[in-house]
């Protein structure tokens, strides 16, 4: 996917807590800087505007991705690069990308699918209309399968 395709990031400087001994970005804190990126594209969306107090719908991750690319090192920083993909019935599936900062410097993509529930112990229940309408205005586009 091109970089141009995303239209929201928010730049990640790395932290020495966040690499391995070689220096590189631990495996495990990429899952951390989707969630970053997620929680950042949330906010730009206005669904904390919406639902203050972060009392927005109740959404599980149900499936995560990472795919490794280029290595990313102490003190970079980097891009988080995320888009909502599709909305399903009770889903919602996320893309991201990490790049250089500022630069279309592809080091990793992600996807994650997000479940609806009604409650911390809930079943899946249907994404609400006004929650899908944030991200279809943000994104410009349709993203109801």
């Amino acid at each position: 996917m091109a970089r141009s395709d995303f239209r929201f990031h928010v730049i990640k400087r790395v932290r020495y807590a966040e690499i391995d001994a070689q220096a590189v970005v631990f495996n495990s804190r990429y899952l951390e800087y989707f969630d970053i990126g997620i929680t950042e594209y949330w906010r730009a969306a206005g669904v904390y505007d919406r639902w203050p107090g972060h009392t927005s719908p109740e959404f599980h991750v149900a499936r995560a991705e990472v795919d490794y690319k280029v290595p990313i090192l102490l003190d970079e920083e980097v891009d988080i690069c995320v888009r909502c993909s599709r909305v399903g019935r009770s889903s919602m599936t996320f893309l991201f990308e990490l790049h250089g900062a500022g630069k279309d410097d592809l080091r990793a993509t992600g996807m994650e699918v997000s479940v609806h529930v009604a409650e911390s112990q809930g079943a899946p229940t249907p994404v609400p209309d006004e929650f899908v309408n944030l991200f279809e205005a943000f994104e410009g586009r349709s993203l109801r399968a």
